[in-house]
């Protein structure tokens, strides 16, 4: 008896089981995840409206809750770490640090909630952009910055968190370019410390009176000279540094 024809290359791949996945079948977690972050950030809308609060008002009550309560370090750690999933400022947080536990406990505490809070935006951003690069030998321009950054992590980290791009913007572009994550944290925690400094000390220097002032009214407080001559020597320092790491970055990196 004859046997049938075997099915030939092109049937097997236009067979249902041998088909490739449909968009949403690859995108739907990436969705579900986006409408999930969207859901939190009209929560935090509707909240706001809902108790006639602006973000300045609900940011000082929450100072004071922080300022009268024992956990009061965990709980600025905790909040800071999930602060990039709300794109709160991370500049009036770290002023926070020091307004509330002053120039040394400010900058421990701020250095570690910025940390974790660089890791959580940094996954998230790995996260929404599997998948987008996937092709290494591609020639477009973002293409090779990512090569770029991935083959110089640690210098082109260092030399961003030195002349204070946006820190979430960092965070979420390193994870979004797959860079290689321990030379981004190492560079972010050596990079950040000039900026974190430099702002704890600021808040160091206000007190809770000019705090509520500045942000009820907008009247500009009186800083301790002492202080504030270290934050704008800490802002320099940072720009040196930046300067000095770029002359120092290899001729292909600088040409990528």
């Amino acid at each position: 008896m004859e046997r049938p024809p075997l099915p030939s290359i092109e049937t097997i791949n236009t067979h249902p089981k041998g088909a490739a996945p449909s968009w949403w079948a690859r995108h739907w977690q990436k969705l579900v995840a986006a409408g999930l972050w969207i859901s939190v950030a009209g929560w935090l809308v509707w909240t706001l409206r809902a108790n006639d609060l602006t973000l300045s008002e609900l940011f000082l009550a929450a100072m004071g809750w922080v300022q009268n309560n024992p956990m009061a370090p965990l709980a600025y750690i905790v909040i800071y770490a999930i602060r990039p999933l709300t794109l709160f400022s991370a500049v009036l947080l770290t002023i926070a640090g020091g307004f509330l536990f002053g120039p040394a406990w400010g900058v421990v505490y701020t250095v570690i909630g910025a940390n974790l809070s660089a890791t959580v935006a940094f996954f998230v951003g790995r996260y929404f952009g599997q998948g987008v690069l996937e092709d290494e030998h591609a020639e477009g321009l973002l293409q090779r910055y990512a090569r770029r950054m991935r083959t110089h992590s640690f210098e082109t980290v260092l030399i961003m968190r030195l002349i204070f791009l946006p820190y979430d913007l960092v965070n979420y572009s390193a994870g979004f370019l797959r860079i290689h994550y321990w030379p981004f944290l190492l560079a972010t925690i050596l990079g950040s410390i000039p900026g974190t400094i430099a702002f704890v000390l600021l808040g160091a220097s206000l007190s809770r009176k000019e705090i509520t002032q500045l942000f009820l009214t907008g009247d500009l407080p009186r800083l301790d000279w002492r202080l504030l001559a270290v934050s704008i020597a800490m802002f320099a320092v940072s720009i040196a540094l930046s300067r000095y790491f770029k002359r120092r970055e290899p001729t292909d990196a600088v040409h990528a």
